[in-house]
């Protein structure tokens, strides 16, 4: 079972698209089921009418998912549960510190700073609660992923005890996502390489809710010409769904899976599908957009 779980911050572009074209073969070369989800907890950053201008570029595209979409927006009584689930377990804690706080501890492995754990034995007098951390352990998180290889991650050491229900009292990505993806049964996540160093986290929270981990695999990130992840804020052009095959033909290429020349449009997806090998995927952290044509 495979998932696809973009954030509606805007249409598909290329770096999107790869990241939906491999969970999709992914899934559907091993003839599972592929799954579509709407990451939209963070309301401020959505662009209105976004999630409905991705489900019709993937039905252009011709990724198609099984079932219902899942929003993460009507998931909150969810995620309240799992989050008095860690809580009743003694994992989390209320944390008063602002960012401005912690600004002057370590950076952390995703450049984020390290929490150095203020707030873990009580609020200070007198400073009010703002968030829920989790407790994190010295004990190091270990995982194979598919395309990086093995990985190994000091939670406590490299992030630090983390947060779970933010200052606005929004569930955090790492919650919401544990929580959907077991829910959802997915046991392959495939995704950007942006997302490997929160894989020790959500691990950690899998083994604290007692949720199954699944397989990850985490495709090289496309950077553009200054070396900078491609979204809506670097200039990202949108995929247009006029040009369909151009795009899918470049996600291949990206993905160490260069179609025939001559291969007719409709044929693309379904030669991709026999042709399917994770191996091929380049094991790199990012890789340089390929050059539209």
């Amino acid at each position: 079972m495979g998932r696809f779980a973009p954030s509606p911050t805007g249409p598909l572009h290329f770096g999107s698209l790869v990241a939906a074209l491999a969970s999709w073969l992914d899934a559907r070369a091993a003839g599972g089921r592929w799954l579509l989800r709407m990451e939209d907890l963070d309301r401020p950053r959505e662009q209105p009418g976004a999630a409905d201008a991705i489900l019709r570029q993937l039905d252009t595209l011709g990724l198609t998912w099984d079932g219902s979409v899942l929003y993460q927006s009507t998931r909150a009584a969810r995620y309240r549960a799992a989050l008095e689930q860690l809580t009743r377990a003694g994992q989390t804690y209320p944390c008063g510190c602002s960012r401005r706080e912690i600004a002057d501890s370590a950076l952390g492995i995703d450049g984020a700073h390290v929490y150095p754990g203020t707030c873990r034995d009580g609020l200070p007098p007198g400073k009010p609660a703002r968030a829920t951390r989790v407790r994190t352990t010295a004990e190091p998180i270990r995982f194979v992923d598919r395309i990086q290889g093995e990985c190994l991650q000091s939670v406590e050491r490299e992030v630090g005890d983390f947060v779970v229900l933010r200052a606005d009292g929004l569930f955090a990505y790492q919650l919401a996502v544990v929580v959907d993806d077991a829910d959802q049964r997915i046991t392959d996540v495939v995704r950007g390489a942006d997302l490997l160093d929160s894989t020790a986290r959500q691990i950690l929270l899998q083994r604290q809710l007692g949720f199954p981990t699944p397989r990850y695999a985490h495709i090289p990130v496309a950077v553009n010409a200054a070396g900078e992840k491609l979204s809506k804020q670097t200039g990202a052009v949108p995929i247009d769904g006029a040009h369909a095959a151009t795009a899918l033909a470049r996600a291949l290429l990206f993905l160490g899976h260069p179609p025939p020349v001559d291969l007719p449009p409709d044929d693309l997806l379904p030669w991709a599908l026999a042709h399917w090998d994770i191996g091929h995927v380049p094991r790199v952290r990012a890789l340089p957009a390929p050059q539209q044509p």
